[in-house]
């Protein structure tokens, strides 16, 4: 089965409805991702299935579950999960926060490649980030633990905004030592298609 044949069975697996232009550029940015990836060490993932189910598909199985028009993804390494959210969602902005230089100019080189309009790269610490407003949502995956994800990015988040986090195991030690300033307003158990390891999506709000 051909990357773009297992994208396709994933996709309809997770319901979703992508256009033929969406599909095209997801491929595209997976290449990508593995041909930088021989040389910048972007992740640990070098088959090309492992690469639809554990990236691509893992990231556009949280597509369902974000409705906002702006938002930063922290620690964005390869460009997971926000470039997917991009490509995807054209209508909303997708800032890119990376402190890693050699994976910065991967992300700005993918953005330049699939046309991506919607997406900002900043290369930056993020306690150092200062966008001209704050986001309605900031996400990670993989990027730290729960409470220093919400300490990290406190000045990123708008008022009424939530923490998005990308989860494999349910985290509970984490949600335990969350700063008593939040909660956890919902969590979501996601399938991911090809994807046997537990995967989660939490919300988290100030209180």
């Amino acid at each position: 089965m051909s990357a773009a044949q297992r994208l396709s069975a994933g996709i309809a697996h997770l319901g979703l409805e992508l256009d033929t232009l969406a599909r095209e550029r997801l491929i595209a940015y997976g290449a990508l991702l593995m041909k930088w990836n021989k040389v910048y060490n972007l992740t640990a993932i070098r088959d090309e299935a492992a690469m639809v189910d554990l990236h691509l598909l893992d990231s556009l199985a949280i597509l369902p579950h974000v409705a906002v028009n702006r938002i930063a993804d922290i620690g964005s390494g390869g460009g997971l999960p926000g470039i997917p959210l991009a490509i995807c969602r054209p209508d909303t902005e997708v800032a890119l926060v990376e402190t890693v230089g050699k994976k910065a100019s991967f992300l700005l080189q993918a953005k330049a490649e699939l046309g991506l309009g919607n997406l900002s790269v900043h290369q930056s610490r993020v306690e150092q980030f200062n966008p001209s407003q704050p986001y309605p949502a900031v996400s990670s995956r993989a990027f730290a633990s729960l409470h220093d994800f919400v300490r990290l990015t406190d000045h990123l988040l708008a008022p009424g905004g939530e923490w998005i986090a990308m989860k494999g195991q349910y985290p509970a030690e984490e949600i335990a030592a969350l700063p008593a300033s939040c909660t956890v307003r919902e969590t979501r158990r996601l399938q991911v298609p090809g994807v046997e390891a537990e995967r989660h999506l939490l919300f988290i709000s100030r209180i």
